[in-house]
């Protein structure tokens, strides 16, 4: 006779913070899908960073996002930040709110809306994923 135990969740732990940045794009809303269910799963929280360069109209992403996250019941925190495109990237941007922020985990899209279909991760993905100490997720 087998043994099977019982699940432990120690997994939980890993996923206590989750950050879930979001451009609008489908594989960036996917990756929030994951993490919905990672939280509903293990009650993390999350924390959706939209990056937007200075003075550009975040509304349509937003809403895309709340449309994802309605009636999950589930809280989510949105974050929208601005950049100056010739100073700042939006993976630095990211890279600087996993570690202000103390995430446990970041789960973003494999590709943006600017990325040819014929790459498979975009620029931004691939820094994020090389440069954080944090465990990365990425949805394709």
């Amino acid at each position: 006779m087998t043994y099977v135990r019982e699940p432990t969740y120690e997994i939980s732990f890993h996923f206590r913070r989750i950050l879930v940045p979001v451009d609008g794009s489908e594989p960036s809303l996917r990756a929030l899908d994951l993490a919905l269910d990672l939280a509903r799963r293990y009650g993390s929280r999350i924390t959706v960073l939209h990056v937007k360069p200075r003075g550009a109209n975040s509304q349509y992403v937003l809403e895309k996002v709340n449309k994802r996250i309605e009636n999950k019941g589930i809280p989510v925190a949105v974050k929208v930040e601005e950049i100056d495109p010739i100073r700042e990237s939006v993976a630095k941007k990211i890279l600087d709110e996993v570690a202000e922020g103390g995430y446990d985990i970041v789960v973003l899209g494999a590709r943006g809306l600017t990325v040819s279909e014929e790459l498979t991760i975009g620029s931004t993905a691939l820094a994020v994923a090389i440069n954080t100490t944090t465990t990365t997720i990425i949805v394709r």
